[in-house]
């Protein structure tokens, strides 16, 4: 009967295992309050290798403070020998009526956000260390200054996964 409780954590251990050897990089950033637009989110990271495709995606924590059906972003990714790619992005966040999309059963919502890997292979073309900077870019309709403090955004994360097959 002891080996039982054995069992089970040797069984999660496995799971939690087989579930990181997808992501070579997946970590968050808390928002206290709001998400300031001045706010830049960053990670440092090291390619994981210069053969293989992988996908890069912005991971986001919502509330039902969000009051926007969209998001837009500006994402840099800064390269070891100096290339600097920058976009800004548009990401749908709600459906018409309201309800945020994304997982999760209670109000706490999770968004997994592509970068790159989507439409085509994103493979890193350079080794060593790289920086992911993300601010957002929020704007009232018809207005120029952007938000200032953006609400309902409580965890901002980067993962680097290997493509499903």
């Amino acid at each position: 009967m002891q080996s039982k409780p054995a069992l089970w954590i040797l069984l999660f251990a496995f799971v939690a295992f087989s579930c990181q050897q997808n992501k070579p990089f997946d970590r968050y950033t808390s928002i206290l309050d709001s998400w300031d637009k001045q706010q830049t989110i960053s990670y440092d990271f090291i390619a994981p290798d210069t053969i293989n495709p992988y996908d890069l995606f912005i991971n986001l924590r919502t509330t039902t403070d969000y009051k926007f059906s969209n998001l837009f972003l500006v994402v840099e990714l800064n390269y070891p020998n100096g290339k600097v790619t920058k976009d800004t992005l548009e990401y749908k966040m709600a459906k018409p009526n309201g309800e945020l999309l994304g997982t999760g059963f209670t109000s706490i919502k999770e968004h997994k956000l592509w970068i790159k890997g989507h439409k085509m292979p994103f493979v890193f073309t350079e080794q060593g260390s790289y920086q992911i900077h993300i601010q957002q870019a929020m704007r009232h309709r018809g207005e120029s200054k952007g938000v200032a403090q953006l609400e309902g955004i409580i965890d901002v994360g980067f993962s680097i996964e290997s493509p499903n097959k």
